[in-house]
């Protein structure tokens, strides 16, 4: 019966390399399609004055994209669980150190 199907059980882990560049974001903007979503990862500086008369008028500020990031809709649900769980334990080992709970800007 060489054509019946196995199932292999396996574990993946990242493959990092010893130059694998990190990319730094303080802000996450979420869109979806039927078929995926999309994580737009920018990185928002301290604003001048000027831009914080620009964005009084136009209720506007941009910021650069750091990395767009498109994953299928089925690994979703995983990413939330991970991420929750991630949190969990960063709220666990850190929970003395007095994060605050609100906005970053």
């Amino acid at each position: 019966m060489a054509d019946e199907p196995r199932q292999v059980n396996f574990t993946i882990v990242p493959a990092d390399t010893p130059d694998q560049e990190r990319t730094y974001a303080n802000f996450c903007a979420v869109s979806h399609t039927p078929f995926d979503f999309t994580l737009t990862f920018c990185e928002v500086q301290p604003l001048s004055e000027q831009d914080v008369q620009h964005a009084q008028q136009e209720h506007l500020v941009r910021a650069p994209v750091r990395v767009r990031v498109v994953v299928p809709v089925q690994i979703v649900p995983s990413l939330i669980t991970a991420l929750q769980e991630q949190f969990r334990s960063f709220n666990d080992a850190y929970a003395n150190v007095g994060w605050s709970k609100g906005p970053v800007h």
